[in-house]
């Protein structure tokens, strides 16, 4: 370990302080009220969905801007081969969040959904609904890991404090505030921690432009920080783009929000207006990119140029680490910590979420009563963060697994997601769409994944791996499950060889909230959903 700045490393922990004040502060501001103690569960999901713009806006952006958002965003710019062009993360979160307020936000929120997967598990079973969790699980853990490795990487370069002990106390904080708190602490925390971002990144961005090792950006030469591509990579390109423009709806952590908004329209306006504030946020990361590939490092205190020495991928630290004054740095670092901070909270919780309600509630205990169901799921907070500390101090590799943990997310949950909100599926479409998607996309490798292919499709690198697995996943759920239901109705296949129990014979299974006047009581401000447990006495698959 490097010599501690010690100034640095005292900011850092006031910062910390000040993040885990506001998150205890939330949980005592928003303490559950007289007759919610049997509900902690659902009330740290979605609160009282009582979410209003403003918070829901910043706590929306906040589980997106991360910190592998934003050293993704600079590491891509500076990276030759790559640069803005190759940008489809920025663009394509920043789309999803207007594409998901269009297409998803109201319609689940209409529903009173608690997690994402309620609506799968209705129209599939809990069985089928907690299958269809395990790919949302590795994307959520695996996120986790990756941010905690990016903060770590950023406070070593820039304070010299040690990568471990950095993910230990990132990933202690986290979990302390969003067990207390759930829902609001982390809304809450999310608030000052997009504050951080915009402020820090901001400053810390006009200074590295001053610093006289730093070229004009717009004199860098074909190939720089603009980047470019051709016809043998203009498939690839596509297909990432799409990868980042669907596979980033199906999450929890977006839906969380969503779900927790004041209203179906409120859902939608926060989501819009997240897209805005996730733009603005990727402008400074994307600038310091630019200004690390305009750079003479030979003119700086750091040794070498961080491309030959192998360290692109923290360029971002490296430049608030040399081409900006201690103080600024600092201030850039807290920047980039409130990020790792507002992602990790809502990558943990998401998980912990989905398990105790689609998982533990549905599926492995339904007779388990509200103080178990609590329990189960401040274990699961505890534990993710333990399993998603462990993993960012062991892998090195984790950004690449949690590309892989998207790409399952895009060619499996969306396609299942997407067709359960607008089209009349069921378990016979799903469960080989299923497969048939992982199987596709394992079949192929690219230039991420470094194993040999089972599958050899035509054009090599350049084949859209991923949105050919997710087509085809589609196509194989839409068609096996109108099929199944056409033979079922008209009797070609008998009722007692329906055994995947989906009752198609007599219009499908339907294990959601129930339809009275009080399944949507939760539109009145201040009220947990009454039906969050209701879902378990429907048919089970």
């Amino acid at each position: 370990m490097t010599d501690v700045f010690v100034p640095g490393l005292v900011a850092v922990i006031v910062f910390y302080v000040a993040i885990l004040a506001i998150g205890i502060w939330a949980a005592w501001k928003k303490r559950k009220q007289p007759g919610e103690d049997d509900h902690w569960n659902e009330f740290s999901m979605v609160g009282r969905r009582d979410i209003g713009v403003f918070v829901g806006t910043f706590t929306m952006t906040a589980s997106l801007v991360g910190g592998v958002y934003i050293n993704g965003i600079a590491e891509f710019t500076y990276t030759p081969g790559f640069g803005l062009i190759w940008l489809q993360a920025w663009f394509g979160f920043v789309f999803v969040l207007v594409i998901g307020g269009i297409f998803y936000a109201k319609k689940m929120r209409e529903k009173g959904y608690a997690t994402m997967l309620d609506p799968l598990q209705r129209k599939l079973g809990n069985k089928m609904g907690a299958l269809l969790y395990i790919p949302a699980f590795m994307g959520d853990l695996f996120w986790t890991a990756s941010v905690l490795i990016a903060l770590g990487g950023t406070l070593s370069v820039v304070i010299g404090l040690d990568l471990v002990i950095a993910i230990i106390i990132s990933a202690f904080i986290a979990v302390l505030y969003t067990l207390l708190g759930g829902l609001y602490s982390v809304a809450y925390t999310d608030v000052v921690q997009i504050s951080f971002i915009f402020v820090g990144l901001w400053i810390a961005t006009g200074f590295a432009f001053a610093n006289p090792a730093v070229t004009d950006i717009r004199t860098t030469g074909p190939g720089g920080w603009y980047g470019s591509f051709t016809e043998d990579t203009i498939g690839s390109w596509i297909d990432t783009l799409l990868l980042f423009l669907c596979g980033s709806i199906p999450w929890q952590v977006y839906f969380q929000r969503v779900l927790s908004a004041e209203s179906p329209r409120k859902a939608q306006i926060v989501s819009c207006f997240s897209a805005v504030v996730a733009f603005i946020l990727g402008i400074p990361p994307m600038l310091i990119g630019a200004i690390a590939a305009s750079t003479d490092w030979n003119t700086t205190a750091y040794e070498g140029d961080p491309l030959e020495n192998g360290q692109g991928s923290i360029i971002l630290p490296i430049v608030l680490r040399y081409l900006t004054p201690p103080a600024v740095a600092v201030v850039g670092l807290a920047a980039v910590a409130a990020a790792v901070m507002s992602s990790i909270d809502s990558s943990v919780l998401s998980a912990s979420s989905m398990f105790t309600r689609n998982v533990y509630k549905l599926v492995l205990r339904p007779k388990a009563s509200n103080r178990e169901i609590t329990w189960v799921m401040r274990i699961m907070i505890i534990l993710i963060g333990v399993i998603a500390a462990v993993i960012a101090c062991l892998v090195q590799s984790v950004y690449v697994l949690w590309y892989l943990s998207i790409d399952f997310v895009y060619t499996i949950l969306f396609p299942q997601l997407t067709c359960v909100l607008y089209l009349d599926i069921n378990i016979y479409g799903s469960l080989p769409a299923y497969f048939l998607a992982a199987i596709l996309r394992l079949g192929g490798s690219d230039f991420y994944f470094d194993y040999p292919p089972f599958i050899y499709y035509p054009g090599a690198l350049n084949f859209p791996i991923k949105t050919f697995s997710m087509l085809i996943s589609a196509i194989t759920l839409i068609v096996v499950s109108y099929l199944a239901r056409f033979l079922f109705v008209r009797g070609y296949i008998p009722e007692k060889y329906d055994f995947l129990k989906a009752n198609l014979a007599h219009g499908g299974r339907s294990i959601e909230l129930r339809e009275d006047t009080d399944s949507h009581s939760d539109e009145k401000k201040g009220e947990v959903n009454p039906g969050f447990n209701d879902m378990a006495e429907g048919t089970q698959m």
